[in-house]
């Protein structure tokens, strides 16, 4: 019993696959992440904004707090407070742990994780692979024969179930001539048929 499962765990295949390098190679994630990254740099342009605007009011009320008194230095006092709160609490909402940052990022690649997690299951279900690893989660790859890296099977299933932004541009240039052709030759046979 203990030699069969032996044998049998021995006989499983195992596969390796780079899930980072194969997300860096679809267009529609690339697209997405440059729209998250705009994102992220115009919220720590927001930020910055805000902390130059905090530093210059709590100097300016450092240096006016001995002119200040009663209702006015509380009011001034309470102004400052309430910056650096805001402060505080954007940088928390936007870039904390559960910050919108890390919400976007995980909506951003969800579905392409989907979409990769399913053309793994398809390769190796193809390939009987017993064992699939992702080289891009820290695993420590010493070596890796080509031919039990996966990487390349799955972008090129990926290749051919995602909708591409690129392939009708593609696909026009080099056959736009011939197609365009055929088109002109047809319709003038038919406009022959139609007048005779």
């Amino acid at each position: 019993m203990i030699l069969f499962s032996a044998a049998q765990v021995s006989a499983q295949k195992i596969g390796v696959v780079d899930t980072n390098y194969v997300l860096s190679k679809l267009p529609q994630y690339k697209e997405a992440e440059n729209r998250l990254n705009a994102q992220i740099a115009q919220w720590q342009a927001d930020l910055q904004r805000l902390q130059a605007e905090y530093e210059r009011k709590k100097e300016a009320f450092e240096n006016e707090k001995v002119l200040l008194v009663g209702d006015q230095l509380k009011l001034r006092e309470k102004e400052v407070i309430d910056l650096e709160n805001n402060i505080r609490n954007t940088i928390g909402g936007r870039f904390g742990s559960n910050g919108e940052v890390n919400q976007l990022r995980a909506n951003l690649t969800k579905p392409f994780q989907d979409q990769i997690w399913n053309a793994i299951k398809t390769v190796s279900t193809k390939n009987n692979l017993g064992i699939v690893l992702d080289k891009s989660n820290n695993i420590s790859v010493i070596f890796l024969d080509k031919r039990y890296d996966y990487t390349e099977a799955v972008l090129n299933l990926l290749g051919k179930t995602l909708p591409k932004a690129e392939e009708p541009k593609n696909n026009t240039r080099p056959g736009v001539k011939e197609s365009g052709k055929t088109n002109t030759k047809t319709k003038s046979a038919a406009q022959r048929k139609t007048k005779s």
